[in-house]
């Protein structure tokens, strides 16, 4: 399984509802960077994705974005190959 990073705050409703969803597709280990606790890495992810919203979910090196985007790929069936290391 490819590892998981996230950009997440302590109070985020999408950030819960996201590793929830990835719980679910058996994913046992998120890395979680908290730009509430770090806000240095707020500026590192923004740099990174271009956006300053939480979360910013990465599956290996591939950015995924938030949760919405997070929804509508599994809605189209590209999570768990992602997941598994294969084209989204």
């Amino acid at each position: 399984m490819q590892p998981v990073k996230m950009y997440t705050t302590a109070v985020c409703p999408y950030c819960i509802r996201a590793k929830q969803i990835l719980k679910s597709k058996g994913v046992a280990e998120i890395e979680e960077i908290r730009i509430d606790m770090q806000p240095e890495e707020r500026a590192k992810m923004m740099e990174i994705t271009g956006r300053r919203t939480v979360p910013q979910i990465f599956i290996g090196s591939t950015h995924v974005g938030g949760c919405d985007d997070l929804v509508a790929l599994d809605g189209r069936g590209g999570l768990v190959p992602l997941l598994n290391g294969s084209a989204a």
